[in-house]
């Protein structure tokens, strides 16, 4: 099943009547700020960093991030796949490998690793949804984090772990950890996708109910005006 689909079976109206009356979906209610990492990545770093998750929708972790203060571009597309079939129609059928996924680059002065892995696990999706997030079904809406480096892919393992131990959720951690995968850009039409579409039906539903538990867990981490591919580049 694709976003496109779960489309049909929302129905346009009551997504309308869902977006006129203001009602959340209950995704956005039962958001809630997980423990911090008990270990955070080593400060210092000045240089910009670059993390990938992916959660489902590439359309909403984008949101999410672009919304992050000191996060300077998140741009959506592929990893866990080869590039010759990294394009939204291959990666869509679930046998290539990839995963919808969002390249974070970050200022480490302003926010830390271990802050994004914290809403990425709070806000950004469930984590307990095996090769899915919500009306989305396949290995491409898996949770993975992809590292870019060893530190990201220890201290990704030791967080999950935490979790886990501390039953934060009442159900197992399912998010993988992908070391050494390449990403790929996903198309045009697909980037800042949530800023440009705010009252397609999807969106409203399941995306813009996001960065909403973004401002109202995180609100020192929120910044109003989203860090836009449209004006950061890919």
């Amino acid at each position: 099943m694709t976003r496109w689909f779960s489309l049909a079976l929302i129905g346009g109206a009551l997504a309308a009547a869902a977006i006129g009356i203001g009602i959340l979906p209950s995704s956005a209610e039962s958001a809630k700020v997980v423990p911090p990492p008990a270990v955070d990545a080593s400060g210092g770093q000045s240089a910009p960093a670059v993390l990938v998750l992916a959660g489902g929708c590439f359309w909403g972790v984008q949101g999410v991030f672009q919304h992050v203060d000191g996060v300077t571009s998140a741009v959506s597309g592929y990893a866990g796949g080869a590039k010759d079939t990294a394009q939204y129609d291959k990666v869509t059928s679930g046998r290539t490998g990839h995963a919808e996924a969002v390249r974070i680059t970050y200022d480490p002065g302003k926010v830390s690793l271990g802050r994004l892995l914290q809403i990425y696990f709070s806000v950004a999706h469930d984590p307990t949804q095996l090769n899915r997030q919500g009306p989305d079904v396949g290995t491409q809406y898996r949770s993975t984090i992809f590292p870019t480096n060893d530190e990201q892919a220890r201290l990704a393992k030791a967080y999950i772990e935490q979790l886990d131990q501390a039953r934060v959720y009442g159900a197992k951690v399912v998010t993988t950890i992908e070391p050494g995968q390449a990403f790929y850009p996903a198309e045009g039409y697909h980037q800042d996708y949530m800023t440009l579409h705010p009252r397609q039906p999807y969106i409203a539903m399941h995306d813009l109910p996001k960065v909403d538990a973004l401002k109202r867990l995180f609100p020192q981490a929120y910044r109003t005006e989203p860090a836009l591919v449209s004006k950061t580049g890919m």
